[in-house]
C-alpha cells in the first residue's frame, strides 16, 4: 500500500510542477487538484463475514469560487478497502466515490459540506462535512490537507473518516492590482525606505529612518538655520534651504515622467528592436526613482475583428514586460501589462499610416521627486 501512496503522491507533484510554469499573477477563482486519501470505514457497519477494514485512495476535484468566502467542487476518487471474507483470507474491495461539495473559506481554511455516491461492495448515498486547509506556497500551487466523515443516508450508525493530502493549482479571474508598498506604515514607501519595519509611532526622515534629538548643554542655533538646537530636529542644515518648525530642509513636490513606444509589425507580438537604446534609458530612469511603477499599454490598429485586436495588444504589452524584467533587470512586481485593442486610436483615418501610428506600445510612469526649497 505505501509503495502505490508514494507513486500516486509523485503523479499529483508532476502534475502540479508542469502546470506551475504557466502560472500568472492573478487573483485566482478556479482550481484543480490531485489527493492521496486514507480511508477509515465504520468497523461496525457490515460485521463478519463481510468486515470492511481501512484502505486508501486517490482522486481529483475541480472548484470554483463564487466570492472569496463560499465555493463548490465536484470530486471523483477510487477506493481500495482491505476486508475480511473469512478470518483466515484477507482481500479488498476496489470501490469508487463521486460528488459535490459547498465550501465556505475563511482565509486559507475552509468547511464544507456535500452528498457523495460511495460505492464499496455495495453502493451507498452519503452526506459529508468536513475542515480543510490549503496551504500557501506565494505561488498558484497549493498543499491541501482535509478530513471529513461520511454518513449514510440510510440512517444507521455507521460513520467512515477520510484524510487526504494533495497539491492543488489555481487559475482565473483578473489581474491583482500592483502598486507602491509601504510595509511599516512610516509613510515612506518601500522602494525609498532604508529603514524597514520602525516601531508604530515613530518620526522618520525622508529614508524611512527614525530621526534622532540630540542635546546639547546650552541652547544655541549651530546651523544658523532660526531653530534653537534644543528643538532642532535636523542639525547642520545648510544655509540656503528653507527649514520648518523643527529646523529641518522644507520640501516641494515635483513630477517627473518619461514614456517610450514600441512599434509593432501587422499581426506581430514580436520585439524586432529588442537591444535599442531606448529599452536600457527607459531601465535607467526606473532604477533612479526605485519607488515608481510603470504600466505598459498594448494598442493595435483599428483594422480586423475587435476581440482578435484586443488580445493581439496584450500579447504586445506582455511582451515588452517580458523583455524590461529578463533583459533589463526590472522587478516583475513594478511592471504591469494593459492591452486596449483599438478602443484608444491615435489616428482615425483608415490608412496604413495611421495604422502604423495605432500599432504602438506606450509605457507610463510617474514619480514625485522631493527638490528643497531655497530661501
Amino acid at each position: 500500500m505505501m509503495k502505490k501512496l508514494l507513486i500516486v503522491s509523485a503523479v499529483a507533484a508532476a502534475l502540479s510542477a508542469n502546470v506551475f510554469a504557466q502560472e500568472s499573477n492573478k487573483e485566482n477563482t478556479k482550481w484543480v487538484a490531485g489527493f492521496v486519501e486514507y480511508y477509515s470505514t465504520d468497523h461496525g457497519e457490515t460485521g463478519f463475514p463481510d468486515y470492511l477494514d481501512n484502505g486508501y485512495g486517490f482522486g481529483i476535484e475541480y472548484g470554483y469560487k463564487f466570492t472569496p468566502e463560499w465555493a463548490a467542487r465536484i470530486e471523483a476518487s477510487s477506493l481500495r478497502i482491505d476486508s475480511v471474507r473469512n478470518p483466515a483470507n484477507r482481500s479488498h474491495e476496489d470501490g469508487s466515490r463521486v460528488g459535490f461539495d459547498a465550501m465556505y473559506f475563511m482565509s486559507d481554511f475552509y468547511a464544507f459540506g456535500g452528498v457523495k455516491y460511495t460505492e464499496i461492495a455495495e453502493g451507498d448515498v452519503m452526506a459529508n462535512i468536513g475542515l480543510g486547509k490549503h496551504w500557501d506556497t506565494e505561488s498558484a500551487v497549493k498543499i491541501i490537507t482535509e478530513v471529513a466523515a461520511y454518513k449514510d443516508f440510510g440512517g444507521d450508525s455507521a460513520t467512515h473518516l477520510g484524510f487526504k493530502v494533495g497539491l492543488s493549482y489555481a487559475f482565473g479571474g483578473s489581474p491583482a492590482p500592483m502598486g507602491p508598498k509601504d510595509s511599516d506604515n512610516d509613510g515612506v514607501m518601500d522602494g525609498q525606505d532604508k529603514c524597514q519595519f520602525t516601531p508604530a509611532g515613530t518620526s522618520v526622515d525622508a529614508t524611512g529612518c527614525a530621526i534622532v534629538v540630540s542635546s546639547v548643554a546650552q541652547d544655541s542655533d549651530q546651523d544658523k538655520d532660526g531653530v534653537m538646537d534644543s528643538r532642532d530636529n535636523c542639525a547642520n542644515t545648510p544655509m540656503e534651504d528653507k527649514v520648518d518648525a523643527n529646523g529641518c530642509s522644507i520640501f516641494n513636490e515635483e513630477e517627473v515622467s518619461t514614456n517610450i513606444r514600441v512599434l509593432f509589425g501587422n499581426n506581430s507580438s514580436v520585439i524586432s528592436n529588442p537591444s535599442d537604446a531606448q529599452f536600457q534609458e527607459f531601465a535607467d530612469f526606473m532604477k533612479r526613482f526605485p519607488a515608481t511603477d510603470t504600466v505598459i499599454e498594448g494598442h493595435a490598429s483599428a483594422p480586423g475583428d475587435a476581440d482578435y485586436n484586443m488580445m493581439l495588444s496584450k500579447k504586445r504589452a506582455q511582451a515588452v514586460r517580458t523583455l524590461l524584467i529578463n533583459d533589463y533587470g526590472i522587478k516583475a512586481e513594478r511592471i504591469t501589462a494593459i492591452g486596449f485593442g483599438e478602443t484608444q486610436l491615435l489616428d482615425t483615418s483608415n490608412t496604413a499610416a495611421a495604422n502604423k501610428v495605432n500599432r504602438r506600445i506606450t509605457a507610463k510612469v510617474t514619480a514625485s521627486k522631493r527638490v528643497k526649497a531655497q530661501k
